[in-house]
């Protein structure tokens, strides 16, 4: 019985070593050469790519492993390649997600951003140039370093301090949505008057959430027990332009939120440390005070224009890290006058809540973090820019009611 002669020209679609004789080309070696040969191996194999798209998938577990979540990545290969790699990694997190359960609602909101972003169809291409672009986003995700996990904060529950349905995870659902919708309309509104009256009651629901979720934390069983609330820590996008200024501004709202945040400049996010509750303040209070510092930024601008001077980013940048320092102030100024406040308010004494919570949160960004340094705000050279932004943080408005964390 003959050996069967085998097949001098086998069928490449068939071939399993093609993604591996691309990555081999492509993903460690740097040079367009190299990269020009993987995405040749492949535009060549069409088999190859349900392989091609199961090893991004294990590049994107890989990720996760070392700390990154979904909105993590996206953000980052936005800021290093372009929007044609932030469609295929979209694609890839929500094909890689597959359905199952998310491991915190934090990433849950994340992959249904991406699922609403994903909508718009991808411009056609030919195989080349979408292999070299698979390739391109291969590299960046093999590539990315290790962060720091972010544990999910643990809430309180509601019935450990024996609270009414006013303070239940539904009610505190309810009680954002209202905040986000106020300061939507804030954020859309053309008239200054009425920006104010809306965000001044976004700043009065803040202040009640935030004081019934330090109460409700400190007289439950499961607080004594040390099972229940507890800090944990988000990241939030810092974009360019002007990224030091938007990361001055954001630290100046999570310190009076009684956060801590912590800038990572070469990944275009802040890590903010704090109780879940105040997390989402930080959120909702820093997109607000951006939009409206914008705002404010291309009026003066206008107005420098017509008095004959050009728009320039040093206006631009002096203008915004004069905005965060003076709201910074405002903001701290507000909460000292709102803890004393509470403070002197008959019924349950906030104070030692309030330092205790002060304290964890100290102590879960040393853990995290334990070694920081300071950055100096550079290119603040624009007195007119420096000027405008400071009047028009004392313009923003920040309403003195309840005791603000």
């Amino acid at each position: 019985m003959s050996d069967p002669t085998p097949d001098p020209t086998p069928d490449p679609s068939t071939d399993p070593s093609t993604v591996e004789r691309a990555f081999a080309a492509a993903l460690y070696a740097g040079t367009d050469t190299a990269l020009d040969t993987g995405a040749s191996l492949l535009a060549a194999d069409p088999g190859a790519d349900a392989e091609l798209t199961r090893r991004g998938e294990e590049f994107l577990a890989a990720a996760w492993r070392r700390g990154w979540q979904p909105a993590d990545v996206v953000r980052y290969v936005r800021r290093e390649l372009d929007e044609t790699h932030v469609r295929l990694v979209s694609a890839l997190v929500l094909g890689e997600a597959g359905g199952r359960p998310a491991p915190h609602p934090r990433w849950a909101a994340q992959l249904a951003e991406l699922a609403e972003q994903a909508g718009a169809p991808a411009p056609r291409t030919d195989r080349f140039s979408r292999a070299t672009a698979v390739l391109e986003l291969y590299r960046l995700l093999l590539a990315l370093p290790a962060l720091e996990p972010l544990d999910p904060p643990r809430r309180a529950a509601s019935s450990a301090a024996g609270s009414s349905s006013t303070s239940g995870p539904g009610s505190n659902s309810r009680m954002l949505a209202r905040i986000r919708a106020l300061l939507a309309k804030a954020e859309a509104t053309g008239y200054p008057q009425e920006a104010e009256a809306l965000s001044a009651k976004a700043q009065e629901l803040m202040a009640r959430h935030s004081i019934d979720e330090a109460v409700l934390a400190s007289g439950g069983t499961a607080a004594r027990d040390g099972g229940g609330d507890a800090p944990g820590a988000c990241r939030i996008g810092v974009d360019p332009p002007y990224e030091t200024a938007k990361a001055v501004l954001l630290d100046a709202v999570a310190s009076a939120n009684r956060c801590r945040a912590v800038w990572h400049e070469e990944f275009g996010f802040s890590t903010v440390v704090g109780f879940e509750a105040d997390l989402e303040v930080v959120e909702l209070l820093h997109t607000a005070l951006l939009v409206q510092a914008t705002a404010a930024m291309t009026a003066a601008e206008a107005a420098q224009r017509a008095g004959g001077r050009r728009r320039t980013k040093t206006f631009r940048q002096s203008f915004l890290a004069a905005y965060a320092h003076r709201m910074g102030d405002r903001l701290a100024a507000a909460v000292r006058e709102q803890t004393a406040e509470a403070a002197g308010e008959g019924g349950r004494d906030l104070l030692p809540v309030l330092a205790a919570r002060d304290v964890a949160v100290t102590e879960h960004l040393e853990r995290m973090f334990p070694k920081t340094v300071t950055t100096r705000l550079r290119g603040v050279s624009d007195e007119a820019g420096w000027h405008q932004g400071t009047a028009a943080a004392d313009r923003a408005r920040v309403e003195r009611h309840r005791p603000l964390r």
